[in-house]
């Protein structure tokens, strides 16, 4: 953020972190929260961005705000998939399992996720140990609400977005499949594909090229046909404002991590 000079705001989603619980909420009702959020700093204009499970979280924001999205950046996005999903308390009890197990291989002395660069043990770190706490045991509400949310119709057709999209997706994704990622570029007219290097989790380099990405001057895509999705493009892979008409950012989570952790990035 400091390398491409953002203001960046990556609120919790409902049911995470100190963010009030919204139960039955849908991918699209996030569009009401980003707007509020947006108007508290008389912000205009804004991008947004959204990894994993934040992916379509930003998505709805580009389909359903076209007047104030300049652009949208997703990372490691999941695509539109009917699931039939367990009964709440089985549901429930998986997540607070799968949440344990990944704690657990955290305070055995494992990285805060699955890449990490080496430094210092991720249970040994105050900051890095209550994000995790906060994210796979207290937020247990936002986690279910996620898996609800993206298990049905989202609320928009990612077919209807007109505002430049750009999808990011690593060489080795541990977690969500390059097909999603494809689907996205095929469905999506103003896509524009991005590979990286690496699994889930972006590297410091890729976010560096989104965030320099999302604040590019409107003036380069405003108006103008974007080039057809590309299956094979590759790259590196929401301060003080900018020249660029796009300098705030709206960022949301990824996956089920809370998003002011860097989860949505929307």
């Amino acid at each position: 953020m400091e390398h491409s000079g953002v203001r960046v705001l990556m609120p919790d989603r409902p049911g995470y972190g100190g963010s009030t619980r919204q139960a039955g909420r849908t991918v699209s009702d996030v569009v009401r929260d980003v707007e509020a959020l947006a108007d508290s700093q008389r912000w205009e204009r804004f991008a947004v961005v959204g990894g994993s499970g934040g992916g379509p979280h930003a998505l709805a924001c580009a389909a359903l705000l076209p007047h104030r999205v300049t652009r949208c950046a997703v990372l490691s996005g999941v695509r539109p998939q009917a699931v039939r999903l367990p009964p709440e308390e089985v549901l429930r009890g998986q997540l607070t399992q799968l949440g344990a197990d990944i704690l657990g291989q955290v305070e055995a002395g494992g990285p805060a996720y699955p890449g990490a660069p080496p430094g210092t043990p991720a249970w040994d770190d105050p900051a890095t140990r209550a994000r995790l706490v906060a994210t796979f045991a207290d937020s247990l509400d936002g986690w279910y609400d996620d898996k609800v949310a993206l298990a049905q119709p989202w609320g928009f057709s990612p077919q209807s977005i007109r505002v430049p999209v750009g999808i990011w997706y690593g060489t080795a994704d541990e977690y969500v499949a390059e097909s999603d990622a494809q689907w996205l570029l095929e469905n999506i007219p103003t896509a524009q594909g991005h590979q990286f290097a690496g699994g889930h989790l972006p590297t410091s380099t890729t976010l560096i090229d989104v965030h320099r990405w999302v604040s590019s001057p409107t003036s380069q895509c405003a108006g103008r046909p974007s080039p057809a999705p590309s299956r094979n493009s590759t790259t590196d892979q929401t301060a003080v404002p900018s020249a660029c008409p796009n300098e705030n950012v709206q960022a949301g989570s990824t996956g089920h991590q809370r998003g002011s952790t860097g989860r949505a990035h929307a």
